[in-house]
């Protein structure tokens, strides 16, 4: 699964407020709210799942990259969210770098297997330079979004 089927311009943020790492996850949080992936009445639930996951290890996984993910009974199909920050994000990653690119997403509770596999194809997307790079540089979301559509094959 690539991150441009996943993501449509409304679940990106091209310029993040957050400064922290939990104040970062609210925010792309809010942006599944937004964009109609999680419904409002279970944002706390979905969130809290996201919080129970990030407590047992930073999801920073360095080279600026962060990938908070859950499973959560409270989403029906795969959803996420992309948010760049140029300024990064204390995350606590594994290298200890600020976050500059931040793919958040939540699966159904029983899908073990997808949760696996989206994360795989996240990680080895963004573990690319050329990707961070382009991202990097990107103008707006619709650029974003192209750089996934047209990258993660």
């Amino acid at each position: 699964m690539t991150l441009g089927k996943l993501l449509t311009v409304d679940q990106i943020l091209p310029e993040m407020r957050a400064k922290e790492r939990w104040s970062a996850i609210v925010e792309l949080a809010d942006v599944l709210v937004h964009s109609g992936g999680v419904d409002p009445l279970r944002r706390d639930e979905v969130l809290a799942a996201l919080r129970m996951r990030e407590e047992t290890m930073s999801t920073g996984i360095g080279f600026g990259i962060a990938i908070p993910h859950a499973s959560s009974e409270h989403v029906s199909r795969v959803v996420a969210a992309f948010g760049r920050s140029r300024e990064g994000i204390e995350f606590d990653s594994l290298d200890n770098a600020p976050v500059r690119f931040m793919v958040m997403f939540v699966v159904p509770k029983e899908q073990f297997q997808v949760h696996l596999r989206t994360l795989a194809a996240i990680a080895k997307f963004l573990n690319d330079r050329g990707v961070r790079e382009r991202l990097g540089q990107a103008e707006g979301a619709k650029e974003i979004l192209d750089i996934f559509a047209n990258s993660g094959r």
